[in-house]
C-alpha cells in the first residue's frame, strides 16, 4: 500500500472516477437514435471502472483529492450499475454487476482498516444499500419490459389462434360443401343439368359465405379498432347451418334445439356451440360421405347444455374423390377451447361405424330475485 499522496499518486487516485465519468459520457454524447445501442454495451467497461476503483481504494487508499472526490466516483459507479441493470444483456451483466457491487461495498474498508473487524463489516454492508437500490432500479423497468413483451407475445399468440379458429370452423366448412356440390354436379351434369345448376348455386352461396367469413377474419388483422360488420354466430344460427348442410350433400341433417338453450349460453359460449357444431358436420362431410343420417341434440340443464352430434354409417358407397391430409386441428383445439370456457369435450366411435361428438358447455345460471 502506498502512503505517498504526491501529485502523482493523487492523479492516479481519480484515474477511475474520470474513466467512469468519461464511460457515461461516451454513451449519452451521441444522437438519440445510438443512445440505447451504447447503453447496452456498458457492461464491460463499467467492469473496468470497477476493477480500476478496487484496485486504487487498497493500493492507494488515500489518492485523490478527499473523500468527496471518492464519493463521486462510487456515485457514478452507482449510475453506471443502474444503466447496465437496465440494459445490458444477461451474459455480459454477470461480471459487471457483481464486480461493481464490490467496487462500492469496499471502498471504505480500507479507510478503517486500524478498527475492527465487525465496524469494517458493519460499514461494507451499509454500503450494500444503495447497490441494491441501484440494482433495483434497473430490475424493475427491465422486468416490466419482459412482462410487457410476453403480454404482447401471449395477446399474438391468441389472436394468432382464434384467426386459425376462424379459418378451420368456417372456412373448412363452407369450402367442405363446394367440394362436395362440384362433386354432385359433375355426376349428375350428363343426366340432369338442372341439377347441375342447383349444384353451382350452392356452389356460390357456399364461395360467398367463405368469403364473408375470410373478411371477418382480416378484419381481426386490423385490430380492435376495426369495425365489424357481422358477430359471430351462436346457437341461433344452428338450424340454417343444418339446412345448408342437409342441402349441400347426401347426408340428412335433424337439429333438435329447445327454445330455453339459446337464454342458457353466454355469447362466448353460444359462438363455441357453433364452432363445435361446425368441426363435428364438417368431419362428417370429409370423413364420412356416405353417411345417411346426423343429428345434432341439444340438450339444457340446470348448469350446462350437452351437444351431442351423432352420425352412423351409411351402405352406400362413398363417391369418388381426392385424397384430403388430414389436418388433425379442429377437435383439439375446440377441446381447449372448451376446457377454457370451464366445460368438455369428447369423441369417439359410435354405434357401428358411427361417430359421435359429445361437448358440456357451462350454463349462465338466471339471476336469483330477492
Amino acid at each position: 500500500m502506498w502512503e505517498s499522496t504526491g501529485p502523482a499518486v493523487k492523479v492516479l487516485g481519480t484515474l477511475p472516477s474520470l474513466v467512469a465519468a468519461g464511460t457515461v459520457v461516451w454513451a449519452v454524447a451521441r444522437p438519440r437514435a445510438a443512445i440505447l445501442r451504447r447503453l447496452r454495451r456498458l457492461a464491460r467497461p463499467t467492469a473496468v471502472c470497477a476493477v480500476l476503483s478496487l484496485i486504487t481504494s487498497f493500493a492507494l487508499p488515500k489518492a485523490g483529492f478527499g473523500a468527496g472526490w471518492k464519493l463521486a466516483e462510487v456515485a457514478v459507479l452507482l449510475l453506471l450499475l443502474a444503466v447496465v441493470t437496465r440494459w445490458s444483456p444477461p451474459r455480459e451483466l454477470m461480471p459487471a454487476l457483481p464486480l461493481t457491487a464490490l467496487a462500492v461495498t469496499l471502498w471504505p474498508v480500507p479507510l478503517v482498516s486500524g478498527e475492527s473487524f465487525l465496524e469494517a463489516i458493519g460499514i461494507a454492508t451499509f454500503w450494500l444499500l444503495p447497490v441494491v437500490a441501484a440494482v433495483a432500479a434497473g430490475a424493475y423497468p427491465r422486468s416490466q419490459e419482459r412482462r410487457r413483451r410476453s403480454a404482447v407475445a401471449e395477446a399474438r399468440g391468441a389472436q394468432r389462434l382464434q384467426l386459425s379458429r376462424d379459418l378451420h370452423d368456417f372456412v373448412a366448412h363452407d369450402i367442405s360443401g363446394i367440394v362436395v356440390q362440384a362433386q354432385a354436379a359433375r355426376f349428375v351434369a350428363a343426366t340432369d343439368p338442372s341439377g347441375a345448376v342447383l349444384a353451382l348455386e350452392r356452389i356460390e352461396k357456399a364461395g360467398l359465405s367463405a368469403l364473408a367469413a375470410m373478411d371477418r377474419t382480416l378484419q381481426m388483422l386490423h385490430g380492435p379498432q376495426a369495425p365489424v360488420t357481422e358477430p359471430l354466430p351462436g346457437v341461433s344460427q344452428l338450424p340454417f347451418l343444418i339446412e345448408n348442410f342437409t342441402s349441400a350433400g347426401a347426408t340428412e341433417a335433424d337439429l333438435d334445439l329447445p327454445p330455453p338453450v339459446t337464454g342458457a349460453l353466454s355469447r362466448e359460449a353460444g359462438a363455441a356451440a357453433y364452432r363445435i357444431v361446425v368441426e363435428a358436420l364438417t368431419n362428417i362431410r370429409r370423413h364420412a360421405p356416405d353417411a345417411a343420417r346426423a343429428t345434432v341434440v341439444l340438450t339444457p340443464t340446470a348448469t350446462t347444455v350437452e351437444i351431442r352430434v351423432t352420425n352412423d354409417r351409411g351402405a352406400r358407397p362413398a363417391p369418388a374423390r381426392r385424397r384430403v391430409s388430414r389436418g388433425g386441428l379442429g377437435i383439439p383445439a375446440l377441446t381447449e377451447h372448451a376446457r377454457d370456457l370451464g366445460g368438455t369435450l369428447s369423441a369417439g366411435p359410435h354405434g357401428e361405424g358411427g361417430w359421435q361428438l359429445v361437448a358440456v358447455l357451462p350454463a349462465t345460471l338466471p339471476k336469483e330475485t330477492s
